[in-house]
């Protein structure tokens, strides 16, 4: 493909691929337009101090849209010039974000570094690092954070140091919370921003390797067959006769009702079919909460998903789940309508707290209802290649945490063969102890 000079025109013309690459320019040698899968268009420039056998060095010049395509050449044709007379830039630059600190390393990350993340990622990244990164190591220079400051950042998160319950406003709350878990995930987070650095050449070794994180929770809760039915005897409940109350204790009994009858309390029926089609399909919360009502396909028995944890994907329904979502009114464009027609239900935390409780199921999460869904799928021998592809997972690793369940109707072909197998050279039998009966002493 011939090259071009790049102007305005041959710019918005890029149109972003399957991987980033480079469209060079062809009157400035060195000078280009790098465009990521996400349609991100940043200009760079490229060069050698040394000859052929030097390494390549390049220098982002800045983002489309904040640059125009000329100012961005005048840029890069003063790196370039400069690179001539033996000038690195790229190393200038790199000494320079050394003595930039952590805060401003992530206030860079976030607007440069976060280009593949959805957008509700990046502010759950954006969460950890006002809540944790920020006051721990904010003011703190990226060229001298080590690996015991990393390991000393994860002890204090897991022990609470950044924790807080501060109220806003009139009815909001900021709350942060500490623990392992909060600092394992954090310290992850860390080492992207590290790794960011990294590539960017600020650094030469990320501080985060070598950094033992805390373990992670070795165990996932399935349900089994009987807790399955009593769920399901439980959400029948809830939405025909109501759940009865729960008082808490040491509150006045004067404000409890007196009937018998207005001591249930009815869950919504949108609340209720929310957490079947979380069983029935291995759909994550949020999917089934954002689910409008222009992606479902009756007629295929489709859910067609346009912004999933994984991207865009497709949900095969069995008939329960049609079943469910016919059941349903419509109230509005969401399938799980909140209070307002025009916005979908925000959480289900209280109504699952009621349900789990009365079902005697409280240490399962909703989240488990995806991991109940994958371990029957697991344990029907369909294959955990078919299991991975119907929980939209992207990687056979993510699906291999239910291999263990796989081993299942193995065992029972095992068995019909090795039954087949017995039968035919005679031993259908395993040999039986003899019982002697034990006589008590003296006698």
């Amino acid at each position: 493909m011939t090259k071009k000079r790049l102007t305005k025109k041959v710019v918005d013309s890029l149109a972003p691929k399957e991987r980033d690459y480079v469209e060079w320019c062809a009157s400035l040698p060195g000078f280009g337009c790098r465009v990521r899968t996400s349609g991100t268009k940043t200009f760079i420039a490229m060069y050698r101090i040394g000859g052929r056998n030097a390494p390549v060095k390049r220098v982002t010049i800045g983002p489309y849209g904040k640059l125009t395509v000329e100012e961005a050449r005048g840029m890069a044709t003063e790196v370039l010039a400069k690179a001539r007379l033996g000038q690195d830039t790229a190393e200038e630059r790199a000494k320079q974000r050394a003595q930039m600190t952590v805060a401003q390393l992530c206030d860079e990350y976030l607007e440069h570094g976060c280009e593949l993340k959805k957008a509700s990622t990046i502010a759950t990244d954006k969460g950890r690092i006002n809540g944790h990164i920020k006051p721990l190591l904010g003011r703190k220079l990226v060229g001298n954070i080590k690996r015991a400051d990393i390991e000393k950042f994860m002890r204090d998160v897991a022990n609470g140091k950044t924790a807080k319950d501060k109220k806003t406003g009139k009815h909001g709350r900021s709350i942060v919370k500490g623990g392992k878990g909060t600092a394992t995930r954090t310290v992850r987070l860390l080492g992207g921003i590290f790794s960011y650095a990294v590539a960017q050449g600020y650094i030469e070794a990320n501080p985060r390797t070598g950094v033992k994180l805390y373990p992670g929770s070795k165990g996932q809760r399935f349900l089994a067959q009987e807790e399955l039915q009593c769920l399901g005897d439980t959400l029948h409940e809830a939405e025909t006769d109501g759940l009865p109350w729960v008082f808490n204790e040491g509150k006045k009994a004067k404000h409890r009702p007196k009937s018998e009858e207005n001591r249930r309390e009815v869950i919504s029926p949108y609340a209720v079919a929310a957490i079947r089609l979380i069983l029935l399909t291995g759909c994550r919360v949020g999917e089934i909460l954002s689910l409008r009502w222009n992606e479902v396909d009756f007629e295929r028995g489709l859910l067609h998903l346009p912004d999933s944890k994984t991207g865009a994907k497709p949900v095969v329904l069995a008939a329960p789940a049609l079943e469910v979502l016919a059941s349903l009114p419509r109230s509005g464009d969401y399938v799980i309508a909140g209070a307002s027609p025009d916005k979908p239900r925000s959480d289900l935390k209280r109504p699952w707290q009621r349900i789990s409780k009365h079902a005697g199921l409280t240490d399962v999460r909703l989240h488990d209802l995806r991991h109940t869904y994958a371990s029957v799928g697991a344990m029907s021998g369909m294959g955990l290649g078919i299991v991975g592809k119907l929980l939209g997972h992207q990687t056979p690793e993510t699906t291999a945490q239910y291999s263990h369940f796989a081993d299942d109707p193995l065992r029972r072909a095992s068995e019909t063969i090795g039954g087949t197998i017995a039968a035919a050279i005679g031993v259908t039998k395993r040999p039986t102890a003899e019982v002697i009966e034990l006589k008590p002493k003296g006698k």
